[in-house]
């Protein structure tokens, strides 16, 4: 597996970023379905289907990893962390995460996606 950061200026605070980045119900309006919490695992359903990852860092309005249970990689993970820039002080939205090197495009796409459905609910 290979890892790739991904960078988004997002126009949002970053405490309403971060409650869309952290929660089931946050997470249920722009990253999947349908998202349930239980303790620190998340259960993301799309179209039928599940998946599961655990929560294993979280350190609130900066930054929040989960790691997915079913990955044969035990230090994959996908990532959210918070930057802002000193000089504009814009709120960038960092993603950390893995693929086969074969499927990093088509894995960036579907970030890009799902960040522009993320923007559209956050009104950013």
């Amino acid at each position: 597996m290979t890892k790739y950061d991904l960078e988004y200026v997002i126009r949002a605070s970053q405490k309403l970023l971060f409650e869309r980045l952290s929660t089931s119900s946050g997470l249920s309006e722009w990253f999947a379905d349908n998202v349930n919490q239980k303790g620190k695992i998340f259960t993301f359903e799309w179209e039928g289907s599940e998946q599961k990852a655990e929560m294993i860092h979280k350190k609130d309005n900066q930054v929040i990893r989960f790691h997915w249970l079913d990955s044969e990689d035990d230090d994959s993970y996908f990532e959210f962390r918070f930057e802002i820039d000193a000089l504009t002080n814009d709120l960038s939205l960092i993603i950390t995460d893995f693929a086969e090197e074969d499927e990093i495009d088509e894995n960036m796409e579907l970030w890009d996606s799902q960040i522009s459905e993320l923007k559209h609910v956050l009104g950013a």
